[in-house]
């Protein structure tokens, strides 16, 4: 696999040079006292940690930011497309933006992200809004301050979609969303080509980050006060191979875990084909990493994995699982699940629940299939009604639900050492979260966000933990 080349200094200085004009172009059609933009991100972590990256270059132009469009001069929607309804929503949203456009000529309205790149998607844009001006792809990013101002200049409509696989770009400016939680992109795209997944057709192949890049970023962060830090990639566990020095993943996340502080490390997501015994035992010995495994196995019959291009079967997934349990002490488990997929039947769906219970997952991410425009499964005969399918999934979640019940009662009585995220705007209860991902409503002060705290728990509820700080 070819090394990715990776483009830094040049690029910033040209970028930054956009930076400077853009802002003077705004000084002159801003309609307040400073340019505004309102970002919206739609997806994964991994769009936030781009738009922080937008947001970081918008700074350096000049930009401040309000949270709704009415005011902005500049507007941009950040997409997905790993699901139909999260498609549905952009255009949605979008297609509300028309007024606003006809009363305020000057704004511009952009579009990225992983829905750009694809072609049909691209098309329906240019044709059905025309007050879109700006359209680019995930792999257009580093030189979004080019392609700002060229629109602002020129006055055209600019859509760049592309694939750039053998470079990274770094020295892009950051603008973080939070200032104790926060997210460290480790690598891009993705090789599996799971038969359902658009992403390594809008992502591309993998292209893993420096080691040294990305504790350097690592130690600022934790230096900078932030307490809960994610590592990103699509899949984090094959971190490494594209480098000149392969690296593994359990390394890299053992020499983050050594940089000194109070803090929490996790990371997503993670394939369960290149889930290694190596990188269980670091979990287990890790002073900072949190005891939890967030490991998605889609289905639970070797027949629709293997219709899937998953690369594991039920067995190797449960082999790692039971490692895990045997190992991490404590350990909280989470999967993702697709139900209903293409040729999929309730003997296959069976065998999701068997495994549910097996594992009895902390909690689960799930879904109903989505067919994606461009993957494999698209095509497939998917004879299944929504309405059962619909069914199906009403029947997993009563399954999980019980599961996370019994799981969160038996937690009661417990200490458990809890990072305060937020205030609950209705209730001024704060909202908890425990090292194993589970949320603890508290009552305390709005001062103790953002610090560690430790409680007792004396309420369980099916996915929700009720406590007191001690």
């Amino acid at each position: 696999m070819a090394q990715p080349v990776i483009v830094a200094d040049q690029l910033s200085e040209k970028q930054s040079e956009y930076m400077q004009l853009i802002a003077e172009i705004m000084e002159i059609r801003k309609r307040g006292e400073k340019p505004l933009a309102y970002i919206r991100t739609y997806g994964c972590q991994q769009n936030v940690a781009d738009s922080e990256k937008i947001k970081g270059m918008l700074v350096k132009s000049g930009f401040d930011f309000v949270d709704a469009p009415d005011d902005a001069d500049f507007i941009l929607f950040n997409t997905c497309a790993v699901r139909e309804h999260a498609e549905d929503r952009v255009f949605g949203n979008v297609g509300a933006l028309k007024n606003l456009k006809r009363k305020h000529p000057q704004i511009l309205i952009a579009l990225c992200g992983c829905m750009m790149e694809q072609e049909h998607i691209a098309k329906r844009i240019y044709n059905s809004f025309p007050f879109v001006g700006l359209v680019f792809g995930t792999h257009s990013l580093h030189h979004f301050p080019e392609l700002m101002y060229n629109s602002l200049v020129n006055g055209k409509r600019i859509f760049e979609r592309g694939n750039d696989d053998n470079k990274l770009y770094e020295g892009i400016p950051v603008r973080r969303d939070g200032v104790f939680k926060g997210w460290l992109p480790i690598m891009y795209g993705c090789n599996n080509f799971c038969t359902y997944c658009i992403v390594p057709y809008v992502r591309g192949r993998e292209r893993s980050r420096e080691k040294g890049v990305i504790l350097s970023e690592a130690r600022e962060m934790i230096h900078s006060g932030y307490k809960d830090i994610t590592l990103l990639g699509q899949n984090v566990n094959s971190y490494g191979k594209t480098l000149s020095e392969p690296v593994s993943f359990a390394s890299l996340l053992s020499e983050i875990d050594s940089i000194e502080g109070d803090y929490w490390l996790r990371f997503m997501t993670s394939h369960p084909k290149d889930c290694s015994r190596e990188l269980i035992d670091t979990i287990a010995l890790g002073t900072h990493i949190s005891k939890h495994l967030h490991l998605p196995f889609q289905s639970g019959s070797d027949r629709i994995l293997k219709l899937m291009n998953r690369h594991y079967d039920r067995k190797k997934y449960m082999e790692t699982i039971e490692y895990a349990k045997k190992q991490i002490d404590g350990v909280s488990l989470t999967s993702d699940i697709i139900v209903g997929f293409p040729g999929e039947t309730y003997e296959d769906f069976k065998e999701t629940l068997s495994l549910i219970r097996e594992v009895a997952f902390t909690s689960l991410f799930t879904f109903i299939y989505s067919p994606r425009v461009g993957t494999p499964a698209a095509s497939m005969d998917d004879p299944i009604s929504a309405e059962e399918k619909g069914e199906w999934f009403r029947e997993l979640l009563a399954v999980q639900e019980e599961i996370a019940a019994k799981r969160c009662s038996s937690m009661v009585g417990s200490t458990e050492r809890v990072l305060v995220e937020e205030v609950k705007e209705k209730t001024g209860e704060l909202n908890a979260r425990t090292s194993g991902n589970i949320i603890v409503e508290l009552t305390g002060d709005k001062s103790l966000t953002g610090t560690f705290q430790n409680v007792k728990i004396t309420q369980a509820r099916n996915w929700i933990l009720k406590g007191e700080i001690i």
